[in-house]
């Protein structure tokens, strides 16, 4: 299984790395973080296992950044230290969700015990703890904030007979939570039938959907039932329904209206009882202002709207989703069950996700299979486009000269800091110099910049006014 991050937030440098220390030989993954501003802008990107943070951190009080850490990840699991005793702040950070509250000086054993003792299921217990919350979503992980509240709305949503619109980009899982939305629902025991309006012809639409009569058309040899009637009682899906053209989707509005179909060539409409679920992967009020989808249509769908969140606005479910496709894809090929190192969840916590949960889904089937024995997914057996962020990307398309490639083989980390380098200096001489300009233009902070600029050996640009000047 996947190793448990731990993040220690405290001033005392060299108190961190002895914790940070004890911690890598008892197993966990530790990061360090001097200050409050650190410490915040760490939880902004990472999702953390657990939490030691001092009471008293440079910048700011580190209760507060218990308060946060809660709020971010209610599953996180938090200790507390304090150089001085006080009842009060024992009390506030007990009732903030703290497991401990220690006083220092702390034995760096006694801190071990107390997260192994916290941490003891690592990485799968918030996925276990996810199916046991949301029994009935199983299929559906997640623990953002987003998803809580998607996870509310289908507990409401589910048990009613309403027509439901699901929203939300490619790769999303509209189906997925169709399904959900059915499996909970009065009609459980009914079909669920799916209907890709993008997958079929204009002309084999109508009968697809309606059924046809023997001999209504050339090549209609027998009677066809349609997939409302095939979803009678039960729940009818149909998927990226702005596909349709608008003379099927008066057809279709008038099924919705009626409760009636009528097959191609027929004489007379049947009846049906039939849930409607559609989705979408573009806004359909936007196609109604431009007269490209019925108006009437669309209000009938939109009874019960379901948003579903890109994957790169909740990446703090990633570790879950993550470590739940290794799970799965290592069972469906008889393989033992093999651990992500903490290098690549923080790659995959970085990128982000065009293609939502599918596009994970398959990076993580190609690491696992891309692994070999090892049971161990590094960094190297992620997918290439993972590892180089849309701007680098750009970049090696154009903006900056791609970088020798020799038959020998490159050290890659000295080759995309050259990238990097050449990218923040291009736009530094376009912003003329101005680093908040060319910081926005990279869409980094200030800050951002500045350190890369350290950390890339560019100090003369970071003093320097003039950048051809620095570079000169």
């Amino acid at each position: 299984m996947m190793r448990p991050t731990v993040l220690i937030a405290d001033g005392d440098s060299a108190f961190r790395r002895s914790i940070a220390f004890a911690l890598e030989e008892a197993g966990f993954a530790a990061a360090e973080s001097p200050t409050f501003a650190d410490v915040m802008g760490r939880l902004d990107g990472f999702a953390y296992d657990a939490l030691i943070v001092d009471v008293r951190l440079p910048g700011g009080d580190g209760l507060d950044v218990l308060d946060a850490a809660r709020a971010k990840y209610p599953g996180i699991r938090s200790l507390v230290l304090s150089t001085f005793g006080s009842i009060h702040h024992a009390v506030r950070a007990l009732k903030a969700g703290a497991r401990e509250y220690l006083l220092k000086p702390v034995q760096t054993a006694q801190l071990v015990e107390c997260l192994k003792k916290h941490c003891s299921a690592t990485m799968a217990e918030p996925l276990q703890e996810k199916v046991i919350l949301n029994q009935s979503f199983a299929g559906i992980l997640g623990s953002s904030p987003s998803m809580a509240k998607l996870f509310q709305t289908l507990h409401r949503v589910a048990p009613m007979h309403s027509t439901v619109l699901i929203s939300g980009e490619t790769g999303t899982g509209k189906e997925l939570v169709a399904r959900t939305i059915h499996d909970n629902s009065p009609r459980r025991d009914f079909p669920f039938v799916a209907f890709n309006a993008a997958a079929i012809p204009d002309g084999l639409a109508e009968a697809e959907l309606f059924g046809h009569m023997k001999g209504a058309f050339t090549g209609a040899v027998y009677t066809r039932v349609g997939r409302f009637e095939a979803a009678d009682r039960g729940t009818l899906f149909i998927d990226e329904i702005a596909s349709m053209p608008l003379v099927l989707q008066a057809k279709v509005l008038r099924a919705i209206q009626e409760r009636e179909v009528e097959r191609v060539g027929a004489s007379r409409p049947l009846k049906v009882n039939t849930r409607i679920i559609a989705a979408s992967n573009v806004d359909l009020a936007e196609l109604v202002r431009q007269g490209r989808f019925r108006e009437d249509l669309f209000y009938r769908l939109n009874v019960i709207n379901v948003d579903l969140p890109p994957l790169r606005e909740r990446l703090s479910d990633v570790p879950m989703l993550a470590q739940h496709f290794i799970e799965e894809t290592c069972r469906a090929n008889d393989l033992e069950i093999k651990v992500l190192s903490q290098a690549a969840l923080q790659a995959l916590m970085t990128y982000s996700w065009p293609g939502n949960v599918r596009h994970l889904h398959n990076a993580i089937e190609s690491a696992v299979v891309m692994s070999g024995a090892s049971r161990e997914l590094t960094v190297d057996v992620l997918p290439p486009e993972i590892l180089a962020p849309a701007e680098i990307r750009t970049a090696i398309a154009g903006i900056v000269p791609m970088p020798d490639t020799p038959t020998e083989g490159i050290n890659f980390a000295d080759a995309m800091s050259n990238v990097e380098r050449e990218l923040i200096l291009t736009y530094l001489r376009r912003a003329n110099g101005n680093k908040r300009q060319a910081a926005r233009m990279l869409s980094l902070s200030r800050t951002t910049l500045i350190d890369k600029l350290h950390r890339l050996g560019m100090s003369d640009v970071v003093q320097s006014p003039s950048v051809e000047e620095a570079v000169a």
